[in-house]
């Protein structure tokens, strides 16, 4: 069974379509102003149109309010929110019941502590958690790892991602370390800072699928 990857950041409708036609099962789009990979709201609603219904399409949020998420759940581009900032286990909770939407959030790991008490406090709220290296200086795509030893053998209790700093490279060794099912990456396919490449986004789902 092939690995499930998810291409994240996306932001061109030449990206969108060569990681749907690549293989990928998940797409993301950022809504988070400081990052280079940050799409409008009508970018949004465009790109999450060119997204056939096999793949999921994924919004990736910090910290959003209300409004935020009503504005973007509205573009109708959106099958799963990804929380990336502070959120508390009863702001996931929150979320789920307002927007009837399916939540993922994500865990900053240094740690075996770090990851022991995010399973704690997401496990029983969210419906997917991602694993993420804790480092850098946005809330994701920052090209960073963490030690994937800390995942090794570990059971945990929701579906999950392996993320931080992916590439075509060193994917094949991240997932058999960790035994990860499904795989997100974003710097990690680009030629430049928030710049997608799509012979890099080839490369990456070539691997995926062979996993």
């Amino acid at each position: 069974m092939a690995v499930e990857a998810k291409i994240c950041g996306l932001s061109t409708p030449e990206a969108v379509d060569a990681a749907v036609r690549f293989g990928a099962r998940w797409v993301g789009f950022v809504t988070y102003p400081p990052s280079p990979r940050h799409v409008s709201t009508e970018t949004m609603r465009a790109l999450g149109e060119r997204v056939p219904k096999k793949v999921g399409r994924v919004g990736l949020f910090v910290d959003p309010d209300d409004a935020l998420l009503d504005e973007k759940l509205a573009t109708g581009a959106l099958d799963l929110l990804q929380l990336h900032g502070a959120e508390t286990p009863e702001r996931i909770a929150a979320i789920r019941r307002r927007t009837g939407r399916p939540v993922m959030k994500v865990i900053k790991v240094a740690t075996p502590e770090d990851l022991e008490r995010g399973i704690a406090a997401y496990g029983s709220v969210a419906d997917r958690l991602m694993f993420d290296a804790a480092e850098g200086t946005l809330p994701g795509g920052n090209a960073r790892t963490f030690d994937w030893a800390i995942l090794s053998g570990r059971s945990v209790p929701l579906p999950w991602f392996l993320a931080g700093g992916l590439t075509p490279d060193n994917v094949t060794d991240a997932v058999r370390m960790t035994a990860a099912r499904a795989v997100d990456v974003s710097s990690g396919v680009e030629s430049g800072r928030g710049v997608k490449s799509i012979e890099l986004i080839r490369a990456f789902l070539a691997r995926t699928a062979s996993l």
